[in-house]
């Protein structure tokens, strides 16, 4: 039986609890506020990198964060001949390694109120603290904020983010 500290350790994202025993891509398909991404890496074959070992650090739009992006924008992206583009902007918001957000604060004090992140796609990715809140800067100037972070998975970890981040 499990008791509610143990339950609590499995944090709540888009209804679902995230189990640290699988993976980045098994926990995203339950979420119910991931089902675009989930449909944007399956578009992009990337459920096979994801799945892997990794580890990675996933900043993960919601469903609301890709709502933001101008009308028909995720229908376009998903079509077969926009997979390249797809690819870009979705491993845009990987970064090598577990990153939890004690690790991203370090950097950050390390690099006096600012951390560069090196994102798969090659490109950086500026996170910094604003009113007590993880931010994200990406390549165009586009802010997001980390809405729920460390959400620990087998093969990496997660930190939702409100934005859809651009290379």
């Amino acid at each position: 039986m499990l008791t509610a500290p143990a339950m609590a350790a499995n944090p709540m994202v888009g209804g679902a609890a995230m189990y640290p025993t699988k993976t980045i891509v098994e926990n995203a398909l339950n979420s119910k506020d991931h089902t675009t991404l989930v449909a944007a890496v399956k578009a992009a074959g990337l459920v096979e990198t994801l799945s892997g070992p990794g580890p990675f650090t996933v900043f993960a739009p919601t469903n609301a964060a890709f709502a933001k992006l101008p009308a028909g924008t995720v229908d376009t992206l998903v079509k077969p001949e926009n997979k390249a583009m797809l690819t870009t902007i979705l491993t845009y918001h990987v970064v090598s390694g577990t990153m939890d957000s004690k690790a991203i604060a370090k950097a950050i004090k390390a690099g006096g109120g600012k951390a560069m992140l090196t994102t798969v796609q090659g490109e950086p990715l500026t996170a910094m603290m604003k009113g007590g809140k993880l931010m994200l800067t990406d390549a165009k100037g586009g802010m997001s904020m980390v809405t729920i972070k460390d959400v620990m998975q087998s093969n990496g970890v997660i930190h939702v983010v409100d934005t859809v981040l651009m290379p």
